[in-house]
């Protein structure tokens, strides 16, 4: 098997009205997956991973202000251009769709389930 880099895409703040410990729970969804990826033999990424600590660097003091939106999505945005494929999990998140979006239109695989990853 060759070992994939895939994105890990899931809700982040949808469905959460910015409840820190509803956005930790979406985290600990992703985190677990990327968990699962790790053990599958791919190299799991996710976009909180880089962007979190950078939107904090540059002096955002909520979720949503111009410092989160300047970084969170576009973090993601050039992950799918480097990843070889994205794993979509958990419910309703534009975010997530549009990186599951962006993924096609790079010719790259969008996989729905662990099951779908290639062992």
């Amino acid at each position: 098997m060759n070992p994939l880099m895939i994105l890990v895409a899931g809700p982040y703040r949808a469905g959460t009205n910015d409840d820190p410990v509803l956005i930790a729970k979406n985290v600990e969804a992703m985190t677990h997956a990327s968990l699962a990826l790790f053990r599958a033999g791919h190299l799991p990424v996710m976009g909180e991973w880089f962007a979190l600590p950078l939107i904090e660097h540059a002096g955002s003091t909520r979720i949503g202000d111009a410092a989160f939106n300047e970084i969170f999505h576009p973090i993601s945005r050039r992950l799918v251009a480097k990843c070889d494929a994205v794993l979509r999990i958990g419910g309703a998140s534009v975010g997530a769709d549009e990186m599951a979006s962006l993924a096609k239109q790079h010719g790259k695989a969008v996989y729905f389930s662990m099951n779908d990853v290639p062992k």
